[in-house]
C-alpha cells in the first residue's frame, strides 16, 4: 500500500500516521516500522520520524504471527568481547536479525542466548545490532552490549570515523590499481527489493577500492567504505562493470557453487566507547571464498 502525505499531516509521527489509515494498534504499527515493513521515500524509518508533505509512505500489508524472538544455542565466533562491546565474525549464510517470515537461525537469536545483556535502541527485533552486513556476506561486525555503547558506536558510524575494509572478488580484470566510487544509492525503482546507482531517493555512497590480485577474468580487490548503504559494495561494483563473484542478485552470471558470494568483512575499527582508546579487528577469509579463489587461480575458463 502507498500513499502521499498531505499538508495537513505534516509533522504527524509515523506511526500515529498509520494508525489512522490502519485498524491497527500502535504497538504493531512500530513492530511493522521495525522490521522494515514501512518505507519512507524508498528508505527504512523510525517510530519518532516526523513526516513532512510529499513524503511517499509505503507499507506491507500486517499479518499477525507469532513474533516473539527466542534464545537459540548456535555457536558464534567472537573475536573479542567486554561489558561493552562484542566483535564477531559472521559465518556465511546467517541472516543478522529477524523479519517477517524468519524468526530463527539468525545472529540476532545467537546472540540473545550468549548474552542477557545487549542494547535495545533498535527495537526487540535488532538488539544490540548497530551495523548490519548481507546474509551471504561474512565477517566482522560491532555488537553493542549496552545503549550507552550503541550511541557512541552508532555515532561515529554517522560521522563515517569507523574503518571498514572489506576483500571481495569480482568478475572482469580490473585495469586501475585503485579507484573511488562515489555515486549515490537508492531503492531499484523496477524491483523494491534490489537497490541501484541513482538520483531518486538516494543516499551518498562512496567506495574506495585497491587490487590486489588479477586472473585472466576475476580481479581480488580491497575496499574501504566511508558510507554504509543496502548492499553498497555490491550495487558499486556492478554498476563500474566488476560485479561480485557468486552474487545471486546483482552478479549477472551464473553461480559457480552454493557457498555465497565473494565479499568478506575482513577489517573493523573503532574507538571504544568507554575507553576512548581505538581498537581494531582482522579476520581471515572463509574457507568458502578461498575455495572459489583457488579455482580461478587454477582454471582459466569460468
Amino acid at each position: 500500500m502507498e500513499t502521499i502525505v498531505q499538508e495537513k499531516d505534516t509533522n504527524k509521527r509515523i506511526d500515529i500516521f498509520l494508525m489512522e489509515q490502519e485498524d491497527l494498534s500502535r504497538s504493531k504499527i512500530q513492530k511493522m516500522i521495525e522490521t522494515k515493513m514501512v518505507l519512507v521515500n524508498h528508505h527504512e524509518t523510525k517510530s519518532s520520524y516526523k513526516i513532512k508533505e510529499g513524503d511517499i509512505i509505503t507499507w506491507e500489508e500486517y499479518t499477525e504471527e507469532d513474533m516473539n524472538i527466542e534464545p537459540e544455542d548456535i555457536p558464534l565466533d567472537i573475536v573479542y568481547e567486554d561489558e561493552d562491546v562484542l566483535v564477531v565474525n559472521k559465518e556465511n549464510g546467517m541472516v543478522v536479525h529477524p523479519a517477517p517470515g524468519n524468526y530463527k537461525g539468525t545472529l540476532v537469536n545467537a546472540l540473545l542466548y550468549h548474552s542477557k545483556n545487549l542494547s535495545d535502541i533498535n527495537g526487540e527485533f535488532r538488539p544490540g545490532i548497530v551495523h548490519r552486513i548481507d546474509a551471504y556476506t561474512t565477517g566482522l561486525l560491532v555488537v553493542a552490549k549496552n545503549n550507552k555503547a550503541h550511541e557512541h558506536l552508532a555515532k561515529q558510524l554517522e560521522e563515517k570515523t569507523t574503518y571498514r575494509k572489506y576483500v571481495a572478488l569480482v568478475w572482469g580484470v580490473v585495469n586501475t590499481d585503485t579507484g573511488t566510487i562515489d555515486a549515490p544509492i537508492g531503492r531499484d525503482s523496477k524491483d523494491r527489493k534490489k537497490m541501484a546507482v541513482t538520483d531518486v531517493n538516494a543516499k551518498d555512497a562512496v567506495t574506495h577500492f585497491k587490487v590486489i590480485e588479477r586472473y585472466s577474468n576475476a580481479t581480488l580487490i580491497e575496499l574501504r567504505l566511508e558510507t554504509g548503504r543496502t548492499h553498497q559494495i555490491r550495487v558499486h561494483m556492478n554498476y563500474i562493470g566488476y560485479p561480485i563473484v557468486n552474487d545471486p542478485v546483482y552478479g549477472h552470471r551464473k553461480l559457480i557453487d552454493d557457498s555465497g558470494q565473494c565479499l568478506h568483512a575482513k577489517s573493523l575499527g573503532f574507538i571504544h566507547p568507554k575507553t576512548g582508546q581505538y581498537m581494531e579487528f582482522t579476520s581471515e577469509l572463509p574457507t568458502c571464498f578461498q575455495s572459489i579463489i583457488r579455482t580461478f587461480k587454477g582454471e582459466d575458463n569460468l
